[in-house]
């Protein structure tokens, strides 16, 4: 199972930006996805994740300017990022929770991060 995640860039303050998150493999199923952000000399933390049945929850520092949906293909997660502050700047990282051929269980696969940087 591979995660290939796309759509960062520099973007000025309240500008937006749509991540994209997609998984590739033998894929049976696929449980919670998820957006976690690391700033430099910080720790990774959590931004927004949305179940199978599409239930979200999202970091305080994000509600309501960010929103998390999974695409209609079942295995790609989206992150629009709207009224984006300078302290939003990391490395965005996705991951899925998934159940793969041959497994029993699910496992969490991350993807390679994306950077934003919000800066004017």
């Amino acid at each position: 199972v591979q995660l290939q995640a796309s759509g960062g860039g520099l973007v000025q303050p309240g500008g937006s930006l749509r991540l994209s998150c997609a998984a590739s493999g033998s894929i049976i199923s696929i449980n919670r996805m998820g957006w976690y952000r690391q700033a430099p000399g910080k720790q990774r933390e959590l931004v927004a994740t949305i179940s199978s049945g599409g239930s979200t929850n999202y970091a305080d520092s994000v509600k309501g300017r960010f929103t998390i949906s999974r695409g209609s293909a079942k295995n790609t997660v989206y992150l629009q990022m709207n009224s984006l502050k300078p302290e939003d700047t990391a490395v965005y990282y996705c991951k899925f929770n998934v159940l793969g051929t041959g497994s029993w269980t699910y496992t969490d696969y991350w993807g390679q991060g994306t950077q934003v940087t919000v800066s004017s």
